[in-house]
């Protein structure tokens, strides 16, 4: 099988390039940088190549020369709190809308299917009930989450074959995230103040790369939601349990959204994602968040010693 992967320079495109490699898969990955971020790796059957994807074109003679069996897509502008600045709007209905729709509309042609990453801020996180996939009854909160629902629809609208994976509170080794983030202010301060009233689940990138291709190799299509299992959490919950492992003596203060006080971005308070469709469809459910995190800590502490 030959997958064309995005966003290779993320949190989960790099995790999926070397979860293909593993099972002895061809990969072309991409990125708008001019290089791969980790070239001193050379992962097996795996090459880069840079690509706008707002740029329709560019996306077609690629895709159309690489004539891949599937497509993996999460890159996007991902960056919740500068999407609400107006002058950022429209970039980020360009990145995340046409071009997913670019790559959508280059799958049909090379009838490829492809696989879209999504996020629970398309829901406005009322309730607490478990947000099923299939529900259809969106209200996003955020630029960020309606910018990726209409990646959702431009999807839908070009392709039949195709995937939709919803996810939560993503964690990896590569980039930038929440966990790397506590650990940093540890450095730094002994106390900190971490909202308990948004509920959710981590994901971990390394977990849902397995998945994802797990997925790619059925025609199982369709919506689905994906996070780690053990339970739903609130970010404070998250935070405590970062400390401990991490055998950090930090005072880990609850506080509600209002208290945390202003962001730009409203956050979605119910981010529980009900992901039992992924068993009844024959799907392997990613291991307990606890779990993930250990290993996410064994691994951050050998790159950081």
């Amino acid at each position: 099988m030959k997958v064309f992967v995005t966003g290779v320079n993320g949190q989960l495109g790099y995790e999926v390039v070397k979860e293909l490699s593993k099972r002895g898969y061809e990969c072309v990955g991409s990125d708008i940088a001019d290089t791969f971020c980790r070239p001193e790796e050379n992962i097996a059957g795996f090459s880069y190549a840079k690509l706008d994807i707002t740029d329709g074109a560019a996306v077609d003679e690629l895709l159309c020369g690489i004539d891949p069996d599937a497509v993996i897509h999460p890159a996007g502008w991902t960056a919740v709190d500068a999407a609400e600045d107006p002058e950022n709007r429209e970039m980020v209905f360009k990145v995340n809308e046409q071009g997913t729709g670019n790559i959508a509309a280059a799958c049909k042609k090379t009838g490829s299917k492809m696989l879209y990453i999504s996020t629970d801020y398309v829901f406005d996180g009322s309730g607490d009930t478990p947000w099923d996939p299939d529900y259809k009854g969106f209200h996003p909160l955020s630029v960020y989450g309606a910018a990726k629902l209409a990646g959702e629809k431009a999807v839908e609208s070009r392709i039949d074959n195709f995937f939709v994976v919803r996810i939560s509170w993503a964690f990896a080794i590569n980039g930038n995230n929440f966990v790397r983030t506590m650990l940093n202010i540890a450095q730094k301060h002994d106390t900190v103040r971490v909202v308990n009233d948004q509920i959710g689940t981590p994901t971990y990138m390394h977990d849902l790369a397995r998945l994802l291709v797990d997925m790619v190799e059925t025609d199982k299509y369709g919506y689905y939601h994906a996070s780690n299992e053990g339970g739903y959490i609130s970010w404070y919950d998250f935070t405590v349990e970062i400390y401990r492992q991490a055998g950090l003596n930090v005072k880990v203060i609850p506080v509600t959204t209002e208290e945390y006080g202003y962001s730009k971005a409203a956050r979605p308070k119910n981010s529980r994602l009900d992901k039992s469709k992924l068993v009844r469809n024959g799907f392997t459910p990613l291991p307990d968040w606890k779990d993930a995190l250990a290993r996410y800590l064994e691994e951050y502490k050998k790159i950081n010693k």
